[in-house]
């Protein structure tokens, strides 16, 4: 709550019937008690004892309850009190009893202002205006106050006029200039509004909410030095609880997860009941792959917050990114339940029901989805990828024709397309949607070893060299691809080139057999190793390197059971060769 104007209390005499003494010659004795009492109350005022005054002006409302005079100054006393709503009252009582107490009709507007009545502050700070006129004008504070009302009540351009009248009276009043700043900002005048938070912070270096603030504009402005600003405003104001949280959370917004996550812990332990703080830093967890303290946080926030729809989605999607879909699909579900109306909770359930293979759910609550934004290009696409896992290619084609028509430098729609289109033998739209694909995203071994297969299908066979050459240079350890070549290659009547694939191609199946057999005689050579079976292990782990030499983990399970064995010479040349062949795949 700001600070209200010093009280207003005109000192009067009160009259027979609440008038100044003047106007009565013999005034009652009630009133000559309830006059005393007032003068009293002034008193108190001047001395700063505010209980004492407010004991004397409810004697003097108590003695002339018909005097405005009286529940003016009770009125003003109350509220510098914080007692808003019994303050609020008498000022009522005081300008029902006289409309033109102007002392009360100030101290009402201010009150109303700072308790969020715009509306009813509004027209008394526009009375008050007109009759000051030019002669004795309202005060910066008041007019300050003046513009908050307006803002209060969607009148934003008026109440730029009160505040720049404000400013002009006090232009050395830094809390003035970001008040103003921050109308501005409300306008998207942003060059004003950054004019205005630099003046603030030129006149007030350490003003910690000025810096906040123009760091909003910058990022609205797409100018460099947002992030400097916030951490300005965190340093100079590291103990505001809500200033902390507002520039975690700013940092965040702008994917600055490093300087994020340090602040919102930091506003974790200011407000540890504060579900906002642990709701935001929740979300920075979760990008930062730090997946589980992000759930326990998110955990807690739905217990306080059982109805936050968007807590619930992340905290469902959380579960799913630790593949636990089937704990997280109940919390999705409430959230679709919650808020029907979001396409995104239905997107985030179907990738659930598919990370558990629930296609079919998948498929309803993408379609749901999609009646909720037809115009999203990622939800076509996920139906059509979902289709595709049904091998539905007659719904998925469409769906993907549409996420494509909708996102043309999207690489992901064209590039499954092509896929379908290859599958049920449409090999040129096939070709066109892998060329597309990989024009937008070249750096995909395994489309263009599909293209070169197409290419291949249509006889286009320079072209299917092409491919498949640059899919091995991608995936040179690739089989498939140099078979495909050879085939190729035999077509052109390279039969040099042909064999020389196949050749190659056998290796690496060869490669690739002796590796599974490798692993396989590996793990067997750790379950007995576990059983304490140390020479059966040593066979096992010594047959899985005669299948390939080059599986360092074999030459580390040996050395280990060697050590066992007591052969510490034996043991370190193996755990030698394991670090070696580390080294070559560094």
């Amino acid at each position: 709550m700001r600070c209200l104007l010093p009280l207003v209390v005109v000192v009067y005499i009160l009259g027979s019937n609440g008038a100044p003494a003047y106007a009565q010659e013999q005034p009652s004795a009630a009133l000559r008690q309830a006059d005393a009492a007032y003068r009293e109350g002034v008193a108190a005022l001047n001395r700063n004892d505010l209980k004492a005054a407010q004991l004397k002006f409810e004697g003097v409302v108590r003695l002339a309850p018909a005097a405005e005079q009286g529940h003016s100054a009770l009125g003003a006393v109350l509220i510098r009190e914080r007692q808003w709503a019994a303050g609020t009252r008498e000022l009522e009582k005081a300008l029902s009893i006289k409309p033109d107490d102007n002392a009360a009709r100030l101290n009402l507007a201010m009150v109303y202002s700072e308790t969020g009545a715009a509306a009813k502050a509004v027209p008394l700070f526009a009375r008050l205006k007109t009759e000051a006129g030019t002669e004795h004008p309202l005060g910066a504070i008041t007019l300050a106050a003046y513009a908050r009302s307006l803002a209060g009540i969607g009148e934003t351009r008026s109440a730029i006029a009160e505040m720049r009248e404000a400013v002009d009276k006090e232009s050395g009043n830094a809390e003035l200039h970001d008040e103003l700043g921050t109308l501005y900002a409300q306008e998207r005048d942003w060059p004003r509004a950054e004019q205005e938070f630099t003046a603030a912070i030129r006149l007030k270096d350490d003003f910690a909410r000025a810096h906040l603030h123009l760091g909003f504009v910058f990022t609205a402005e797409q100018k460099p030095g947002a992030i400097q600003e916030w951490k300005q405003a965190y340093a100079a104001a590291p103990n505001d609880a809500a200033l902390v949280l507002a520039v975690g959370k700013a940092l965040g917004d702008a994917q600055d997860d490093a300087e994020a996550v340090p602040i919102l812990e930091h506003a974790v332990e200011f407000e540890p009941e504060s579900t906002g703080a642990r709701y935001q830093l929740a979300l920075v967890l979760q990008r930062v792959n730090r997946v589980p303290d992000a759930i326990k946080l998110l955990k807690q926030v739905v217990d306080a917050e059982p109805r936050n729809y968007e807590a619930l989605t992340n905290l469902g999607m959380a579960l799913a990114q630790e593949h636990n879909a089937a704990e997280g699909i109940p919390f999705l579900k409430r959230a679709t339940a919650l808020n029907a109306q979001n396409a995104i909770a239905h997107q985030d359930l179907a990738a659930a029901y598919i990370q558990i293979n629930q296609v079919d759910d998948a498929v309803g609550e993408l379609r749901t989805a999609i009646k909720l934004s037809p115009e999203s290009p990622q939800l076509h696409y996920d139906l059509g990828t979902a289709y595709k896992l049904q091998d539905d290619a007659v719904d998925a084609i469409p769906e993907l024709e549409k996420a494509e028509k909708l996102n043309p430098s999207g690489y992901e729609a064209p590039y499954v397309l092509g896929l379908l289109y290859m599958q049920v033998a449409r090999y040129a739209e096939a070709a066109q949607q892998l060329e597309i694909s990989l024009k937008l995203h070249p750096q995909n071994g395994e489309g263009w070893a599909t293209l070169g297969s197409v290419y291949n299908k249509l006889d286009r066979l320079p072209e299917a060299v092409t491919a498949l050459r640059e899919a091995l240079r991608q995936m040179p350890d690739q089989a498939d691809s140099h078979l495909i070549l050879a085939s190729v290659l035999v077509k052109q009547q390279d039969t040099a080139g042909a064999a020389q694939e196949r050749k190659v191609a056998a290796d690496l199946m060869r490669q690739h057999m002796n590796l599974q057999r490798a692993e396989v005689a590996t793990n067997s050579g750790k379950s007995l190793l576990e059983s304490g079976k140390l020479d059966d292990a040593i066979t096992q782990f010594r047959d899985a390197l005669s299948f390939d030499p080059g599986y360092a983990e074999a030459h580390l399970k040996l050395a280990e059971a060697l050590q066992k064995q007591g052969k510490a010479a034996e043991a370190a040349a193996e755990r030698a060769k394991a670090d070696a062949l580390a080294s070559q795949t560094k």
